[in-house]
């Protein structure tokens, strides 16, 4: 994940913070999961003005700096409003619709930042080892091992 869209995510968890939202969590979603972007920001406001100043506050700040939401829903209702930033998604819930939905559970495989982690570079993606093409071929020393127990049971033939 770039730099750029990490920076994007802590302004918007800036601006959350600074309108009091609470139960903070930030999934870096997991690539072979089938997610549609990189980050889901969570939080709960406990009534829905709140909610909607946090969800002003974040386009605001975004705002300054050329972020424009592709789309947002649920303003209106503020049980959970939606803002998808394409690279992350907001969602800030009620408390009882966040509850009620759960996402962190549904999507369980995503890995769980801070707003601390979003300054730090991404962990280096592990490497698998690669095996040489002699050693793939070769029979597993035990297979060997079998193979030699059986000709030495084997009595030699007596010939006539």
């Amino acid at each position: 994940m770039s730099p750029e869209i990490r920076q994007q995510v802590a302004n918007a968890v800036k601006a959350i913070e600074g309108k009091k939202g609470e139960d903070i969590v930030i999934l870096e979603m997991d690539r072979n999961s089938g997610a549609f972007t990189d980050y889901f920001v969570l939080c709960s406001g406990t009534n829905p003005r709140q909610i909607q100043a946090i969800v002003d506050d974040v386009q605001k700040q975004l705002g300054e700096a050329g972020q424009r939401p592709n789309s947002v829903e649920g303003y209106n209702q503020a049980e959970w409003v939606l803002v998808d930033y394409v690279d992350f998604v907001l969602h800030v819930f009620s408390e009882r619709a966040r509850r009620f939905y759960d996402l962190e559970r549904l999507w369980k495989s995503a890995r769980r930042l801070n707003a601390a982690d979003l300054s730090r570079k991404p962990a280096p993606k592990k490497k698998t080892k690669k095996v040489s093409a002699k050693r793939k071929t070769s029979a597993p020393k035990a297979a060997v091992r079998g193979k030699a127990r059986v000709q030495a049971k084997k009595k030699p033939r007596k010939s006539a």
